[in-house]
């Protein structure tokens, strides 16, 4: 599938030595891995080490927490996303978030969810373009022909595997670069689930992709790149290995790896 036109073509996306504490407990320890443009990359790994936190600095959610602190680098294209001079919301419009629970607006209605992001980032369209954005971004998301006569009702009223996707139109409407999903599919019913899938993969080819996921199978079927974190008792969380998809499953180097892929712990 073509990336659109007008579309972010993506970013590569760098970790330099990522550590994370919560006050004086230490979960990440220097954690360094590449996440390419135009690519899903799977983050995978047993509960407990560090994954989501990992996707939460990458957009700078991680400073959110009281106590919560890190060392290294996040680099977007080769820019530091926390660097002094670069403000919080441009990161936050270049690098998207799909959380593990669908959170629309209950109350909004279909067309204001999926525009919510404009009036943050200070985006101004006109009326014409505010509807073209609207079908484009819920077509994109695999929802358009499922709403288009209903764009005025209120997204509470979806099911929740129309919630996850009008999530996700939501964020692509303020065009990310990047878009980071924490488990998106965890509460899906397995209709909803493949949907949410082959959403990901056609918006691969236009916005960088770095997925949670404790479904080994998905991993195999939605990610090019996977990156297996494990947390051994008491210790930091760290990457085992990270590279093609592909490799991990069927030879990875680590027969830690190997274990967990095939279900063998985790």
């Amino acid at each position: 599938m073509p990336a659109h036109p007008e579309a972010a073509a993506g970013a590569t996306l760098d970790t330099r030595r990522i550590s994370a504490w919560f006050g004086d407990h230490k979960v990440l320890d220097r954690v360094s891995l590449s996440m390419p443009s135009g690519l899903v990359t799977a983050l995978i790994g047993p509960s407990g080490c560090g994954k989501s936190t990992f996707l939460r600095i990458l957009n700078r959610m991680h400073e959110l927490i009281p106590a919560a602190t890190l060392a290294g680098e996040v680099l977007l294209d080769g820019e530091d996303v926390y660097a002094p001079s670069r403000r919080l919301t441009e990161t936050r419009r270049e690098i998207g978030m799909v959380f593990q629970k669908p959170n629309p607006f209950p109350a909004m209605s279909l067309y204001d969810n999926v525009t919510s992001g404009l009036k943050l980032t200070g985006t101004h369209l006109s009326g014409e373009a505010r509807d073209e954005l609207v079908e484009e971004c819920l077509t994109k998301a695999g929802l358009w022909q499922e709403v288009r006569t209903r764009l005025r009702q209120p997204g509470g009223a979806l099911s929740g595997g129309q919630q996850q996707r009008l999530c996700i139109a939501r964020s692509l409407a303020v065009r990310p670069k990047v878009l980071l999903m924490d488990e998106p599919c965890s509460a899906l019913d397995p209709t909803s689930t493949l949907r949410i899938e082959q959403t990901i993969r056609e918006l691969a080819h236009e916005v960088t992709i770095v997925i949670v996921t404790h479904n080994m199978q998905q991993a195999a079927r939605i990610s090019d790149r996977c990156a297996f974190f494990l947390a051994a008792q008491g210790t930091p969380g760290t990457i085992v290995e990270h590279g093609p998809t592909a490799t991990l499953f069927s030879t990875p180097s680590d027969p830690r790896t190997a274990d967990y892929v095939q279900g063998r712990f985790g």
